[in-house]
């Protein structure tokens, strides 16, 4: 059977690798800057969408039925007997919504919620590209993905500011509401239902990141792990941080990567975020 993969732009994987992946296939998320669309990853940079965050009205949004739609009928042009569609998290975006209705008549596709985003579903994704390859079924490959995604990773965002997720109504779980105020700092994880809740706080950005890197050698010490580093506007900060976990833990790869514009509307130009999974 040849298999295809699809997913979406919240994965936050880089068009090099991408583009590397004859089987793999990505549909856009949205931006809507004062009602003008933009594709993401496509027709606007991160940088331009920080450069406006503050003075002009952003939104996300999801790509339309049509474009999935649309994407599903280039993948069986192209010869694919079945695709495996792996979604951002449904608690945090409608695009698994989207997708389940762009194919309710479909017995070619099979649709994973993995219940998280940004490099945390692209590790997720890259891996069942890996596990397609080596000729695992979709079954067996669902398994192994979520012993991955349950069991053996973990995604945490520290940010300047709960500003931004409010506005876009991403606040999930996560407390903290006189965090501004006291300059307490929430660093938040991606719990298993597939929502933001609070993993920790401390007061200030660096104590923030202090505790997120203390907290990631706890838990990895001992274990080979891939990071992925993703930051807003503070490269800068970011490295700092790959450095000091490269350095107390054994990593076999990283991956510093600009957050993907559609997340940062929610995230704010500060944000850094430490992703890990057991390899």
């Amino acid at each position: 059977m040849k298999i295809a993969i699809m997913t979406d732009s919240g994965c936050n994987l880089t068009q090099e690798y991408i583009n590397s992946v004859d089987n793999l296939f990505v549909v856009p998320l949205g931006i809507t800057i004062d009602d003008k669309f933009y594709r993401d990853q496509v027709d606007i940079s991160s940088k331009e969408v920080y450069e406006q965050i503050d003075t002009h009205t952003i939104k996300s949004s999801l790509p339309s039925i049509g474009s999935i739609t649309a994407m599903i009928e280039e993948i069986t042009e192209r010869g694919y007997d079945h695709i495996f569609m792996l979604s951002i998290s449904s608690g945090l975006s409608g695009t698994h919504n989207a997708m389940r209705l762009a194919i309710e008549d479909l017995e070619n596709v099979t649709l994973y919620d993995t219940k998280t985003l940004s490099m945390a579903q692209g590790f997720i994704v890259r891996k069942a590209v890996e596990l397609i390859a080596e000729g695992k079924t979709i079954e067996e490959s669902i398994e192994i993905l979520n012993d991955l995604r349950y069991n053996k990773s973990i995604a945490t965002y520290t940010i300047d500011t709960l500003k931004y997720l409010r506005a876009g109504g991403r606040i999930g779980k996560v407390e903290g509401t006189i965090g501004d105020i006291l300059k307490i700092k929430p660093i938040i994880t991606v719990n298993d239902e597939g929502v933001y809740e609070t993993l920790a706080k401390a007061r200030g950005t660096r104590r923030a990141l202090s505790k997120t890197i203390d907290y990631m050698i706890d838990r990895f010490k001992n274990k080979k792990i891939h990071l992925a580093i993703h930051y807003g506007n503070d490269l800068e900060k970011a490295t700092m941080v790959k450095n000091r976990l490269e350095e107390q833990l054994d990593v076999v790869g990283t991956d510093l990567v600009e957050l993907t514009p559609v997340l940062g509307i929610h995230t704010g130009p500060g944000m850094i975020a430490v992703i890990a999974f057991e390899v």
